[in-house]
């Protein structure tokens, strides 16, 4: 009897992983050993996020990886360049005052010329440029630092709001803080010789606003804008510091203080070209070097030690607190030049 031999053919088996694998690439041009690939390769970014055994977690951070690069690529590419920013965020603050405009075109301009600065695409500055920028040009001066930065965040943020950019990188950088220390306010004797020479026919004009920021506190932007037929009550004898007016854009009544010693015939008068009479007063008073505001820090301290009511004083100065009064007002030894300051 013959027998036949029956030869099986053995088939290669295909783990079920790859099989499921192939399917699921079934549709995308990639192969597995791409797909591998590009794992690795995101892992890789993911830096220390990948050490993990946890397979659960590790799936989780490597979505969440592809999530934020596919936010990046979804996000509109236009932008403009810092400059066009700058000057489309300061026409924006047009109606702002005269002052304000002034600075804020003076440190847009300087931060724009820097190494090309102006010319960067908004959306590619980084907060390592930012902070590079700054210390080298305002890195001197914690105070024009300060302002900088603060322009410069404004330009981000105008930007930001126009969809030029993603973030604003003006966040990631400190604002250096600045001790206050006392502020010296003048002595009795040249308070004297300023009032001297404001007795005089030539600077009479500048009696009243002499008056405001010795006795008023008012800062000096702030005297030239008022009205005083409007924003003055003799009867009452207090001062409307208007919106408008004030520094801060918040209003305010201060006392008119010693209102007698301004001659009656000078009650209403804010003379033109303030500023450069308001020089020429200080220069017949005897001043070559003056400190900005010092009329409105020698209310504040003969205010401090004569009154010693710092929450009225905060009220008359427009401050949002009393710590700044504290740490610059605050003179023990200033008593007897107080009182003879408002006597």
């Amino acid at each position: 009897m013959k027998t036949t031999k029956t030869t099986k053919t053995s088939k290669t088996r295909i783990p079920k992983s790859s099989r499921l694998a192939a399917e699921l690439l079934e549709n995308c041009p990639l192969n597995q050993e791409d797909a591998a690939r590009l794992v690795l390769e995101i892992q890789e970014a993911l830096g220390p996020l990948a050490r993990t055994k946890d397979r659960a977690i590790l799936m989780e951070r490597m979505r969440r990886l592809i999530r934020a690069g596919q936010r990046e690529l979804n996000e509109p590419s236009i932008t403009v360049s810092f400059a066009r920013a700058a000057a489309a965020s300061l026409k924006a603050r047009a109606g702002r005052r005269p002052v304000t405009l002034r600075d804020l075109r003076y440190y847009m301009r300087r931060i724009a010329q820097e190494g090309g600065f102006g010319r960067r695409p908004l959306r590619a500055i980084t907060t390592a440029e930012c902070r590079t920028l700054l210390r080298s040009v305002f890195g001197r001066s914690k105070h024009s630092y300060r302002k900088a930065r603060a322009i410069m965040h404004s330009v981000f943020a105008y930007g930001l709001r126009q969809d030029w950019c993603s973030r604003n990188p003006v966040d990631g950088i400190d604002t250096p803080e600045i001790p206050e220390v006392p502020i010296e306010p003048l002595s009795i004797a040249d308070v004297h010789r300023l009032e001297i020479a404001a007795r005089d026919p030539d600077h009479r004009a500048m009696q009243l606003s002499l008056h405001l920021m010795l006795y008023c506190g008012v800062r000096p932007n702030e005297v030239q804008r008022i009205d005083p037929a409007r924003d003055i009550d003799w009867k009452h004898r207090e001062v409307l510091i208007r919106p408008q007016t004030s520094k801060t854009g918040g209003g305010r009544i201060v006392p008119l203080r010693k209102a007698s010693r301004v001659r009656s015939d000078c009650r209403e008068t804010i003379p033109r070209n303030w500023s450069k009479k308001w020089k020429a007063l200080r220069h017949a008073a005897g001043f070559r070097r003056w400190r900005a505001d010092v009329c409105r820090h020698t209310f504040a301290s003969y205010h401090a030690q004569r009154f010693r009511n710092l929450p009225q004083l905060q009220i008359e100065m427009g401050h949002r607190s009393c710590d700044l009064l504290r740490s610059r007002y605050v003179m023990a030894r200033l008593g007897q030049e107080a009182s003879e300051f408002w006597k």
